[in-house]
């Protein structure tokens, strides 16, 4: 491999241990860390639990990984013995309770994380029951929580599969610490002070923690304090709990947010600071196996592998403050990207691996398009605190500006064993329209798209997309007419995929039908649609529970009714024979009965009698026995 290969990315030759057999095989008599994760265990990059493992492991701390137990089972546990150090607990890469149920609360039959897709291999709120397994067993050994299910549960929050305020993830489990956001600075700092023989009692000063106190006090940072949980069925004392959280959500912040819990505080210290560019690229740099671990092989394999096998993520963090997103709260607002050389080096390992057919899935992060911060500021103040960087416009102070994304795309296409460079992950469309060079625009239409674009416009009603702090529609439109005349000129036929949701608090049952009515009028029928799914410690589900903006403290209209709710999802796919009942319901419910007919405005056709409807059968049998 050449030197810059050398330099920047390393593939490893083997995972960490799963087993007292696998440390045997390395001479260990002793471990530091037990990393138990919900997920199958993947050494790969776009797995939370490869990279804070492989960062451990370039500290010189030793690190077995113990991927779904099961709980019941604790034989492996005692074999593998207890960890000199700590136990670091995961969910994994997404919510255990969103992994294992769908918005309609109906167990998944699927879990792409889970060897085989087979489901029910993680336990519910797995922090909790994997923190249990293991104190059942070592008791006395530190336990230290982390990942998004932690990260977005580290406050009393509101959990929808109970319908009601949970405590905090770190009460609720009985673990020592949790690491909230990305995790390889707090992670790092705990490992080497737990090596140094500091108590973990004593883990009170670390950025991107959190820690339980008796007192008030403890932190090394002025602390500000919000509603208890106790408090916390109030919707009011939610939701101003719930603007203060996201107000202090940056690296600048040197404050921590203390939360009672009855005669307990949890204390949220500051978040810790983004990695640097070279930290990042670092972390990119770590010896991945890149697969599955083979004992998975017969079981079918792990199927999330697939989406990231051969991508790459260039970028980290996100301004765009969806809010329904959980990013600004776990990732952050600030952009750190990857250096040329470290996307480069990834990109010539991808060409050397097994089953590499010349074309980058994916070139892209949380929000592809995003390369710097937004503006000068955010480095040294952080983002605004009462302003979004992208709507209801851009920001004045805004930097727009793909050169740099263009120049590394371009040097991604002239590679040796390179066919296509892919974007799948999402583009940001607004802050693309406010590129006034198009350069960009013109490449990802002429080189980055493989037959059809996926964008997020959600909505077609200012209300709903306000509500979402989406764009106005109005962007949509205009992007889509200059998207749709790119290809006319490039002579190529590429599609726009929208993505939509259904009952988004702030959409009405009317929201619903004029969105469906846009999408008619355009000729789109989309083939999937997500209901909104109130998932942990986001600003929707914050409106979601108290009816109440966060931001505002105005009142927000919530579809909490399921026949409504079923109304809103049928209505996008108003064609669809099992949806028809319900679109006549809600188009009869909101007084537009005009868009029950015959016409090339309406959604669906009139309703028949039973007598018209049984002559209607009869006639179709008459004909089918005539043709025959």
């Amino acid at each position: 491999m050449d030197p810059l290969h050398n330099q920047y990315v390393n593939l490893g030759s083997e995972f960490l241990p799963v087993s007292a057999e696998d440390m045997q095989q390395r001479n260990w008599e002793s471990y530091d860390f037990l990393y138990i994760n919900g997920d199958a265990y993947v050494d790969h990059p776009s797995f939370g639990a490869a990279i804070i493992s492989r960062m451990l492991e370039s500290r010189g701390f030793r690190v077995c990984m113990l991927a779904q137990p099961d709980v019941k089972d604790l034989s492996i546990l005692k074999k593998l013995g207890p960890p000199r150090l700590a136990a670091l607990i995961s969910a994994g890469n997404i919510d255990s309770m969103v992994a294992s149920y769908t918005a309609a609360r109906r167990r998944r039959s699927e879990d792409f994380y889970s060897p085989g897709k087979k489901a029910g291999l993680r336990p519910d709120r797995a922090l909790n029951a994997y923190t249990k397994y293991f104190r059942s067993v070592y008791p006395d050994i530190p336990v230290i929580i982390g990942g998004l299910e932690a990260s977005l549960r580290r406050f009393a929050h509101y959990d929808y599969w109970d319908d009601a305020v949970r405590p905090s993830a770190l009460i609720d489990s009985g673990a020592d610490i949790l690491s909230y956001g990305m995790g390889e600075l707090s992670i790092t700092e705990i490992a080497e002070k737990l090596d140094m023989g500091f108590p973990v009692s004593k883990l009170t000063n670390i950025r991107g923690t959190c820690f339980i106190s008796s007192e008030r006090g403890r932190s090394a940072f002025e602390e500000i304090e919000c509603a208890p949980f106790e408090k916390c069925g109030d919707k009011l004392e939610y939701a101003k709990a719930c603007r203060l959280q996201y107000r202090e959500a940056d690296f600048t912040s040197d404050k921590a947010i203390i939360q009672r819990h009855g005669d307990k505080f949890l204390v949220q210290n500051p978040p810790a600071r983004p990695l640097t560019t070279s930290e990042l690229d670092g972390v990119y740099a770590l010896p991945y196996t890149r697969r599955p671990h083979p004992c998975y092989d017969a079981l079918g394999g792990v199927p999330s592998i697939n989406e990231v096998e051969f991508s790459i993520t260039h970028v980290r963090g996100c301004f765009g403050g969806c809010n329904f997103c959980s990013l600004t709260f776990h990732q952050g607002r600030i952009i750190t990207p990857r250096s040329h050389e470290s996307v480069i080096a990834e990109a010539v390992l991808l060409t050397k691996l097994p089953g590499f057919k010349g074309y980058i899935h994916d070139v892209g992060g949380p929000t592809a398009n995003f390369r710097a911060p937004a503006c000068e500021k955010q480095l040294k103040a952080g983002a605004c605190r009462d302003r979004s960087c992208l709507t209801p416009k851009p920001c004045p102070n805004l930097r727009v500006d793909h050169s740099d994304y263009r120049e590394l795309l371009a040097k991604l296409r002239a590679l040796p064993g390179i066919k296509k460079v892919f974007i799948r992950s999402g583009i940001r469309f607004d802050y693309l329209m406010a590129d006034r060079d198009r350069g960009f625009f013109n490449d990802l239409v002429r080189h980055h798209i493989s037959g059809q674009l996926k964008v997020a416009p959600e909505h077609c009603t200012d209300n709903v997309l306000a509500h979402m702090n989406k764009p106005s529609f109005g962007v949509y439109r205009e992007f889509k007419e200059r998207y749709e005349e790119l290809n006319r000129r490039l002579g190529l036929k590429q599609y726009l995929v929208p993505y939509l949701m259904s009952s988004h608090p702030g959409s009405t049952l009317s929201d619903a039908v004029e969105l469906a009515a846009y999408l008619n009028s355009q000729g789109v029928m989309p083939e999937q649609v997500q209901d909104f799914y109130p998932t942990p410690g986001s600003i929707s589900t914050c409106m979601f529970y108290t009816g109440l903006d966060p931001r505002t403290l105005k009142p927000v209209y919530v579809a909490r009714d399921p026949a409504e709710k079923a109304m809103q999802r049928a209505l996008l796919q108003w064609r669809s024979p099992q949806n028809r009942e319900l679109v006549i319901q809600a188009l009869k419910k909101v007084g537009r009965t005009d868009l029950i007919g015959t016409g090339k405005n309406a959604l669906v056709r009139p309703e028949q009698s039973r007598t018209e409807s049984a002559k209607g059968r009869n006639a179709q049998k008459s004909n089918y026995k005539g043709r025959r």
